[in-house]
């Protein structure tokens, strides 16, 4: 009889033999972390709190959007880094092309004007900003005077400026912006500076920033490195500056160069102009040309955009304006209906507004019509109102232009204004009410400035526009406006 099976236990195989059963391996207590060096820690706070430090600062730099602000805030950044109060920042670009400046912290115009007669480049270094390194593509450690008045080698007039100044030590740092290393590798040809499509290498030195210590001094290694690194991004936002600057005035000089230059002088008439460019170069215009018979034509008017084209746009029509006014001036509509034909059938695209008055001096007979522009405004002793032109779609908006004309007999004493929305855009108010403001400002105007063209102008432009603008050239502002106001006074 054979023996009996083992008995089976739920989830157990008795036939299987059982485990060898050993001791679990003694695992060995962790090893406690060391406790982190005092000294590492402080040398990473340190660090983070500069890296901190230097990207407030330079955000604050990348939200200026002129040179004169971008300027002034590398001076004050500088300051706090090395530890100064007051420095200087000389901007002159190495390729001769300009603009050439000299910012001040804590320095007036006197103060500057003293460091300016410290002899430069002379062999023992005796300006503050002499003895940079060469520009290379490598950022470069700047040049410390720790004790001006006892260091011999320099120039005796250095010494005496400090003295005079009232600081005895200095450190200075070159303005180099170092090439993109990506730059150069394009195919485009447009541009040479930078612009779009086209290669761009290290614009060159722009210049050198120095901050001035009342007591012998320098900046200690951390301090010189984190200006460095400071001065390095600057320059590069300086750079884009420089170059927005530059084409700049290269648009507002062929913007003007496009307008008369001399207002022509007819018996009886007096005549002025203030116009304020946009930045970025609009298409305002204005003109002001004798005709036959000894009579004056006046006109002003605007292009849709801004830009360069928006330039190139308003000579040519102001270009053909002047030759439909000599042909056929006594009849302003004609002359809008011509430039309306030749504007759709050449430009399609655009569109503008335009007033134009034909003046004869012996009946003092004025007659105006108007596109889409702003009506003039007279003014004299016993009245100040607009001269309501007919209304009118600007020219280029319809298949067929037409308007009537409107015929004004100007008084003896009486001035005629004309002028571009911008004037009024630039108040920062609603149409209506920068309507009101130009009226009432012309009604103020002193008896004084009333028989002068020029004085009523800067009166006007002071009452009317903030901060008082007034004059010609390019605007100080962010306005993508022209303005024009153009002053005809009749004796």
């Amino acid at each position: 009889m054979s023996s009996p099976h083992p008995p089976k236990v739920a989830g157990i195989d008795p036939s299987l033999p059982a485990p060898t059963h050993t001791s679990d391996p003694v695992t060995p207590p962790p090893t406690p972390n060391p406790a982190p060096d005092p000294a590492v820690q402080d040398h990473l706070a340190g660090w983070v709190s500069d890296l901190t430090t230097l990207h407030e600062l330079t955000e604050r730099l990348a939200l200026t959007g002129t040179l004169d602000d971008a300027l002034h805030e590398l001076l004050r950044a500088g300051a706090s880094l090395v530890g100064a109060r007051r420095g200087l920042v000389a901007l002159e670009p190495a390729d001769g092309l300009g603009p050439v400046t000299t910012v001040g912290l804590g320095l007036g115009r006197a103060d500057l004007g003293h460091i300016e007669t410290i002899p430069r480049g002379s062999a023992s270094a005796g300006h503050l900003l002499d003895g940079l390194p060469e520009p290379d593509g490598e950022p470069r450690p700047g040049v410390a005077h720790p004790d001006i008045p006892g260091e011999a080698e320099l120039d005796p007039r250095h010494r005496e400026v400090a003295a005079r100044l009232g600081y005895s030590a200095s450190y200075a740092v070159a303005l180099d912006p170092l090439a993109d290393p990506g730059a150069g590798t394009g195919t485009g040809t447009e541009g040479t500076g930078g612009g779009p499509g086209g290669a761009m290498g290290p614009p060159g030195r722009l210049g050198a920033a120095a901050w001035l210590y009342e007591e012998p001094a320098e900046p200690v290694e951390r301090q010189r490195h984190l200006v460095g690194l400071y001065c390095r991004y600057a320059a590069a936002h300086l750079a884009r500056l420089v170059e927005l600057t530059r084409a700049r005035a290269t648009v507002a000089t062929v913007q003007e160069e496009l307008l008369p230059t001399r207002l022509p002088r007819i018996p009886g008439v007096r005549l002025a102009v203030r116009h304020r460019a946009a930045p970025g170069g609009g298409g305002d215009w204005y003109d002001a040309l004798p005709l036959p018979d000894g009579a004056l034509g006046l006109s002003v008017g605007g292009v849709t955009g801004s830009g360069p084209s928006a330039v190139a746009a308003m000579g040519r029509l102001r270009a053909s304006l002047r030759a439909y006014a000599v042909m056929e001036g006594e009849d302003p509509v004609a002359v809008l209906s011509d430039l309306e034909l030749l504007l759709r059938l050449t430009e399609p695209a655009r569109s503008a507004t335009a007033l134009f008055a034909y003046y004869e001096p012996l009946p003092r007979r004025l007659v105006l019509a108007g596109a889409g522009h702003c009506p003039p405004l007279i003014t004299g002793e016993r009245r100040t109102e607009f001269v309501e032109t007919a209304l009118s779609a600007p020219l280029g908006m319809l298949s067929c232009w037409e308007a009537p004309s409107v015929e004004l007999e100007p008084g003896r004493g009486e001035t005629l204004l004309f002028y571009s929305d911008g004037l009024l855009h630039r108040t920062g108010e609603p149409m209506h009410r920068a309507f009101a403001r130009l009226r009432s400002a012309a009604a103020s105007a002193p008896r004084a400035v009333r028989s002068d063209p020029d004085g009523f102008a800067d009166h006007l432009l002071r009452t009317v526009l903030p901060g008082g603008e007034a004059g010609q050239g390019a605007s100080t502002d962010d306005s993508m406006e022209d303005v024009v106001l153009l002053v005809a006074h009749f004796d």
